[in-house]
């Protein structure tokens, strides 16, 4: 009996996959399954005497060497074709009306092909917040070094690089990249290369987080900071199991869709091995109360993905309509519980584990 050959169709290009990454990711349900985010088991115990004036709560967090307004970042999310070119201007205009940093999706499609740098150049639209330039990491095993990781940042003129760590969706994409060997050491590089540069480096998963291990192995390395990308939100084998064409294969691709690390174990493995470094709570984010929860356990801003797509796929106004509703909710948690400031959220006794 023959063992059946897996498929050999020539891979799409980049840029047509982020495209179908896009239409899955708004039309599928791409949820995690079997896994939470975690922040279920956390509860602020509501003071019904805060002592504070709902209107002096301040949300403005330090984020890169600049101020932003909330601590939120739009998370990265796409890039490398024209639909996408319009999901990132509607994203960083509105970014830049509420003053909350952005990052873009992987910027591989315009490294591989300058025509498509356009999608991701929107400096321009968000001229005075922190932008998050975007590379795989596991490229530095193909070929990527430091000067395409320059590029990334020129092209972007951004404000630090994102090296994002994304094992698990390789391994069932059809046509990964799965050579993660020696890959720490090529990350150490970039991050001392690019720190004579003034450019920091933020290493982040995409949806299965991060140990505690990883995390001081990333800190050890030089990141300056860290998003977790916990489970429990979007699961990138899902997306990839919408992809793929042999059942063997897709079967497989589901069978992950509850690995890994959820986003409130992950926030906290972080921040105990960056006590001074950026940490992003992100992962099935997905209202302010969430948001504070994921402040409360030691992230310095939140990351929201999936709810801005959606958002940016229909306008700017529907954007900062979303960033107007995420602020009022975080101010109201933090009016509910006393908290003044955004400093006074990890510090709170309010949160407790149910």
């Amino acid at each position: 009996m023959q063992t059946p050959q897996p498929q050999t169709n020539p891979p799409p290009s980049t840029s047509d996959r982020k495209v179908e990454h896009l239409r899955i990711c708004l039309n599928e349900d791409v949820q995690a399954k079997g896994i939470s985010v975690g922040l279920e088991n956390y509860h602020f115990i509501h003071q019904a005497l805060p002592e504070i004036d709902l209107d002096e709560v301040n949300l403005s967090v330090p984020f890169l060497n600049k101020t932003v307004q909330a601590p939120l970042l739009i998370s990265s999310m796409t890039g490398g074709a024209e639909w996408s070119a319009r999901i990132n201007r509607n994203l960083a205009q509105a970014a830049q009306q509420w003053q909350i940093p952005m990052g873009v999706g992987s910027q591989r499609a315009a490294v591989e092909d300058a025509s498509l740098a356009y999608s991701y150049q929107i400096r321009s639209y968000a001229p005075d917040v922190p932008l998050l330039a975007n590379l795989g990491a596991v490229q530095l095993n193909y070929g990527y070094g430091v000067e395409q990781c320059r590029r990334a940042v020129e092209m972007l003129r951004a404000d630090a690089l994102i090296l994002h760590l994304n094992a698990l969706q390789e391994a069932v994409q059809p046509h990964g990249n799965t050579n993660y060997k020696g890959l720490l050491a090529k990350i150490e590089a970039v991050c001392a290369a690019l720190a004579k540069d003034g450019v920091p480096v933020i290493a982040k998963e995409v949806g299965n987080g991060i140990s505690y291990e990883v995390a001081l192995k990333l800190k050890n390395a030089g990141v300056a900071g860290i998003d977790v990308g916990g489970s429990g939100g979007t699961s990138w084998s899902q997306v990839e199991s919408h992809r793929i064409a042999r059942p063997v294969e897709q079967q497989a691709a589901e069978a992950f869709a509850g690995w890994g690390i959820s986003t409130a174990q992950s926030i906290q493995w972080a921040r105990q091995a960056l006590p001074d470094g950026l940490v992003v709570g992100s992962g099935g984010i997905r209202n302010g109360v969430d948001v504070a929860k994921a402040l409360a356990l030691g992230a310095n801003v939140a990351g929201l993905a999936l709810p801005f797509l959606k958002a940016a796929d229909e306008s700017v106004e529907a954007v900062s309509d979303l960033i107007e509703q995420l602020t009022r909710e975080i101010r109201i948690t933090m009016f509910c519980i006393g908290a003044a400031s955004v400093a006074d959220l990890p510090n709170t006794p309010h949160l407790v584990r149910i």
